[in-house]
This record gives structure tokens, sequence and C-alpha cells, in this order.
């Protein structure tokens, strides 16, 4: 067997083989073994005539085609191997030139993992961001939490920005309903920001039972397409107007609350664990912000069928969600005002991204010899199956031996960041 290995790009290979009869003639004996069991000759039973003797019965060419199947099938492996060449699915095989029972030969491509050559992954440049708890952001949860212990009180005054009201309406675009515009008794917190600007304020000034129109210009950079910049008209039913009454902001709202005697303790408790929680973003986002910044450093190439595979996977999750909601993937797309075309596009640049880092890591990880022993699997696993004990299925998952490595997977990628995250802390 004569091989020729052509790499067609970083991530894809294409092998030419050359098979003669060293190669040819096994298989050619394998061939009418196999195509012997099928023949019927008086004086045997099925399956059980002489090969020699099978041979005379059969059509050469059938033999013929048979035993290139054969060598061609056996040779593909092995010719990678030989070259020491891993592809990433099985290859794609085209026979180009038969010499029956003389010579085959055939190309073989194939995606492989490419060559990566990571960049100084111990000088990235990265800076964490900072944590940062503002006076807003402490007043915004208090607000919120004065939210929760207000009291509601029915009125037939006209509505104010404060208030909570009760409605029902009908978005229209040139005269007809447009999907999503629509509800009945629906609850809306004026001064909420929850709809589009201008909609909370078209109902300040109505009065219970009040039917109105509200003319807005859907905004242009609005999610939605197909409304972004769009004239609209929202027919409104005032049904009900509540009126909040919040408490006041003080030592007794705050023993309200747990075990705080005044509200400047629940002002510094709330000040920590915002701090924590931002503390906990930018931990995430500096790891994003690390692995970004080797990629770019680095000599990586993600190959087609990895980008293709990710590609279902992000598809399949955004299904998933849809599904949850009772909606298919094209109602997504109708809502995001996207066109297929156009979200394959975006969406092959996040897969590319992500096969990318995946690389980088897992090379990082190679080189620096991070690994996951077997018992820190157990354990996570063990930790698993108290979480999801009340689920047959997902204890069922977790004892699949390709469910185990998937963890130890994702275990080996965070300790890899870790260790990325303390290279560059120095």
């Amino acid at each position: 067997m004569k091989t020729t290995v052509k790499h067609l790009s970083d991530t894809k290979v294409e092998v030419k083989v050359v098979l003669g009869k060293e190669e040819l003639d096994p298989a050619r004996k394998k061939a009418i073994e196999r195509l012997a069991k099928e023949v019927k000759i008086p004086g045997f039973r099925k399956g059980k005539v002489p090969a020699d003797m099978a041979e005379k019965h059969l059509d050469p060419n059938e033999i013929d085609q048979h035993a290139v199947d054969i060598a061609v099938r056996e040779a593909v492996p092995q010719a990678f191997i030989s070259n020491k060449i891993s592809p990433l699915i099985i290859p794609e095989v085209n026979v180009t030139k038969i010499v029956n029972g003389e010579s085959v030969e055939f190309i073989a491509k194939a995606d492989i993992l490419p060559d990566v050559k990571l960049g100084d992954y111990k000088k990235l440049g990265v800076k964490k961001p900072e944590t940062k708890v503002s006076e807003k952001d402490v007043n915004d949860v208090l607000d919120n939490i004065a939210s929760a212990y207000s009291e509601k009180k029915v009125t037939k005054r006209p509505a104010k920005l404060t208030d909570e009201v009760i409605i029902d309406f009908t978005g229209k675009k040139d005269g007809k309903p447009f999907d999503g515009g629509s509800a009945k008794d629906y609850t809306l917190g004026l001064g909420s920001g929850a709809f589009i600007p201008g909609f909370e304020d078209g109902i300040v000034g109505h009065e219970p039972g009040d039917k109105f129109e509200i003319p807005l210009t859907f905004p242009k950079d609005y999610h939605a397409k197909e409304l972004a910049g769009k004239k609209v008209v929202f027919e409104v039913l005032l049904k009900q107007i509540n009126e909040v009454i919040k408490p006041k902001m003080d030592d007794e709202l705050a023993k309200k609350c747990g075990p705080f005697k005044t509200l400047k303790d629940l002002k510094e408790d709330i000040k920590k664990n915002l701090a924590a929680q931002n503390d906990h973003k930018n931990d995430e986002k500096y790891k994003d912000m690390l692995v970004e910044a080797l990629v770019k450093k680095s000599t990586v190439s993600a190959p087609d069928i990895l980008i293709d595979d990710q590609m279902k996977f992000i598809r399949d999750d955004i299904t998933r969600n849809a599904a949850a909601q009772g909606l298919k993937f094209e109602d997504y797309l109708k809502q995001t005002g996207q066109k297929e075309a156009d979200w394959e596009k975006e969406a092959k640049k996040v897969a590319e991204a992500r096969v990318k880092a995946s690389l980088v890591l897992q090379i990082l990880a190679r080189d620096e010899k991070i690994t996951v022993p077997d018992e820190e699997v157990s354990a996570k696993i063990a930790e698993l199956k108290d979480v999801y004990k009340k689920s047959p299925e997902a204890l069922k998952n977790l004892k699949d031996p390709r469910v185990r490595q998937d963890i130890k997977n994702r275990m080996t990628i965070e300790k890899t960041l870790e260790f990325l995250v303390k290279a560059n802390s120095k």
C-alpha cells in the first residue's frame, strides 16, 4: 500500500492510496468466502459449500466488486494510522481507478484536529473587572424590598405613574393586530418600564372603565425587527387601578427583613451580598476574557465538523427553551425578527469561537499536565446523585460511561481555567 498525504487546510486532509496485489489477493479470498455462504449446490447445505467450488458458480465481476470493497474498507484506517493522522469522523472515500486483480486507487478525505500553537498564556495582559456596588444599586434593592411589603388599595381616581393597573390591550399595526401585542387582565406597574416608551405614560390620567388609544412608535433597535421603528396603535381598556402604598424606609422595615436592628444594618447586608454576586460575575467574565485573549494570541483553526456540532447544540438549546414556552424554533426567529440565514451566520460565529476556546484549553491542559483524578470525578457524581435523587432518568444517565467522561472533561476545563487565572494574577 502506497499513501500520499495532502493537507487541504489546517483542519482537512486528503490521503491518496494505491493498493496492489499484496492487498487485493487476500481481499479477493475473503470476498469468495463470504459470497460462498449464499451459493446453493446439490449435496451441500447452504453456507457449507467449499470456497474453491463456490468460486466456479460465482460471477467474476461480483467477486471483483466485493474484493475492492473489502480491500478499501480495510485500507482506510491503516492509511491514516500509518501517517499518524486521527480523523474526527469516518473519512469520505472516492475510488478513482480500478484494475481488477491488479490495483485500486482511492482518495480519502477527513476532518482532523488542527495543530494548535499556544501563545504566551502567562502574559495575556487582561485585567479583572473591578467589583463595585453603588449607592443606587443598594437603593434599588431596598426599593424592591419595600415593594414586596407594600399595600395595595383599589382607587377610582385617575391613574398615577406609581400605581398598579389591570388592563386589556390590543396592539395594531396598519389596522391589524400583531403577534405578542395583546393581553387581557394584564397587571402592570406604571413607571416600571416594562413596556416600550410612552405606553405607561399613556395610561396616566385615565380612570377605571376608560377605553382609549395610545399611538406609539417602536424603538428602532427593538428586538423584533418587523416592529422596529414601526408606528402602532394600542387599544386599551383600563379595568382597575390599585394605589401602591410602600412602607417607610426605616428601622421597622429592616426588622421585618431579618435579624437587622437598623436600616443601616440592612443596607450593609445588601451591599455585602451585591458585592459577592458581582465578584462571582466578574470572576466568570475574567475567565472568558482570558480565554478570548489566549485564542487571539494562539494559532488555532476550528474544524467544520466541530463547528457544525456546536451549532446544532446551540439550536437544540434554543429549541428546548422555546418548547418550554409552547413555541417552535421558527417562532423564536419570528419573535427576534431574524431570518434563518441571518441566525445561522451569527450562530456560526459563536460556534467557531466556542470550538477554538475548547481547543486551546485542551492543549493547555495537555501541556501543563492538568488532570482530574478519578476519585474527584466519583465525588462529583455522588454529589449530583444527591441533587437528582428524585429523578430516576437523571440517576440512570449518571451511570453512563459517556456522561462520566463528559463530567470529567468539564472538571478538567474548570481546573484549566483556574490555572489560567492564577498564571495571570502574578
